[in-house]
């Protein structure tokens, strides 16, 4: 397809504390500009991070899913311009539903996601703010002449900063707005009941592994840069993101705080970080080392690890050149700032002519929250829970002009419409597995949510 938008990027530097969340918090951006972005708010293993608004106005079908994000990007091309920071350099950012499924097989049947969000959300970004964490700089990316009709770099670069400098000027401390009281949707009893229709099955010989969750709800007066706001205090991590879009009653957001890695890909090398095992952090030093040594020990987490990490390596496999896939770092302990988790780095060598997106339909969604083998599991998981998940457990991120790809897994997630909110914690179930540790397990999982709404 030919080329319909070519872009130059024009590159200035912004004022050296400015985060890209304070775009929305200063009500700089507001959703009008669809805002998304990409927050590295814990740092490593990611340093950098991203805020794109005010996408080009080419069309992007998201009833395609990854396929309508490749066609939508097959319209954009660079044409020279600044060198521009960070990892991405323009193009397609936006959200995948969970309930999108798994590319090239048949859809598992499965009730709406009660929301109605739908499953794709995304555009061509050639307008963004790159943050470097480590170098604590932060730059203003503007795309010039796109062809869209809008004015020059220079004229929407002192728009941009005169809206900057004014709500610098005028930013007041946030109320703090009441919350309704959480609900839980699915009551710990009948969340234990599945878990033990799940072993049933599992003993059974139908699947080895599933990834079964349940969701809270609550009434909220809050926006959404005030919410992301507490959750990226209390809980912060690497693949942190926000993209909200609509307009007065019809606005609608989704708020992650992931700690996990779907994939990296610069072209060439393909990474995905699975996580499985989870155990509760404590403000005692010594217990807390104590609570990560024995999560490490775990034989049933090392083996729900393990079944992922080959799921990983399959998936990769239809990608990659023979021979090239490989484990890192089995099992790692991954530290946040409520959880330990246990982690494994799984990393391919694509074959030529394999683009991002076509990696990315290959790992989606995520083995760690889906389970082995995958279509089976999915299929439980949606008898199981009986609703659809939408954008938990789907992913966020972006593929840039250069081929180049970064998307995370949308757990510790919030689903935001006016006045109402709600969040899915779930867990990985095998034949071992304790139902009611592991219902408690979400809870620990949910505690950084429930604080930040607190």
């Amino acid at each position: 397809m030919a080329a319909r938008w070519r872009f130059r990027p024009r590159v200035s530097e912004l004022g050296p504390a400015l985060e890209p969340f304070e775009l929305l918090t200063r009500g700089v951006l507001g959703a009008a500009q669809r805002p998304i972005l990409l927050d590295s708010a814990a740092g490593d293993p990611c340093r950098v991070s991203v805020i794109g608004f005010d996408p080009l106005p080419q069309a992007f079908d998201a009833r395609r899913g990854i396929a309508g994000g490749r066609e939508s990007l097959a319209t954009l091309e660079r044409a020279g311009g600044d060198d521009v920071p960070g990892p991405f350099h323009g193009g397609f950012l936006g959200a995948f539903a969970y309930d999108l499924g798994v590319a090239g097989e048949r859809p598992t049947r499965v009730a709406p996601e009660p929301w109605n969000f739908p499953l794709a959300i995304g555009g061509l970004y050639v307008d963004f703010v790159v943050r470097d964490h480590a170098a604590r700089r932060t730059w203003l990316v503007l795309g010039d002449q796109p062809g869209d009709g809008r004015p020059d770099v220079p004229a929407r670069r002192r728009e941009f900063e005169a809206r900057l400098a004014s709500s610098s000027l005028a930013r007041e401390p946030h109320s703090v707005a009441p919350l309704g009281t959480l609900q839980r949707v699915t009551s710990s009893h009948e969340h234990q009941r599945r878990i033990e229709a799940a072993r049933a099955e599992i003993a059974a010989g139908e699947y080895y592994q599933a990834n079964l969750a349940h969701r809270f709800t609550c009434s909220c007066a809050l926006q959404p840069p005030v919410l992301y706001e507490r959750l990226r205090s209390v809980n912060p991590a690497p693949y942190m993101g926000l993209a909200w879009w609509g307009r007065e009653r019809d606005q609608q957001a989704v708020l992650s705080a992931s700690p996990e890695l779907l994939l990296e890909f610069d072209g060439t090398l393909a990474r995905t970080r699975p996580i499985k095992g989870t155990a509760r952090r404590s403000p005692d030093a010594g217990e807390d080392r104590a609570l990560g040594l024995a999560l490490l020990a775990s034989s049933k987490d090392r083996a729900e690890l393990a079944m992922i990490v080959d799921l990983e390596r399959n998936d990769l496999g239809r990608v990659a050149e023979p021979g090239a896939v490989s484990v890192e770092g089995f099992p790692t302990l991954a530290s946040y700032a409520r959880v330990h988790h246990t982690s494994a780095d799984v990393v391919a060598r694509v074959r030529p002519g394999v683009d991002a997106f076509e990696v990315l339909a290959a790992l989606f969604p995520g083995g760690s929250v889906t389970g082995a083998p995958k279509l089976a599991a999915m299929a439980a998981i949606a008898r199981l829970e009986g609703e659809g998940r939408g954008f938990y457990c789907g992913s966020l991120g972006f593929v840039d002009t250069r081929g180049n790809a970064a998307f995370n897994i949308l757990i510790r997630t919030l689903l935001w419409r006016p006045g109402e909110l709600s969040f899915r914690v779930g867990g990985g179930i095998t034949w071992p597995s304790d139902a009611r540790a592991e219902d408690r397990e979400t809870l620990d999982k949910a505690a950084g949510l429930i604080d930040a709404l607190s």
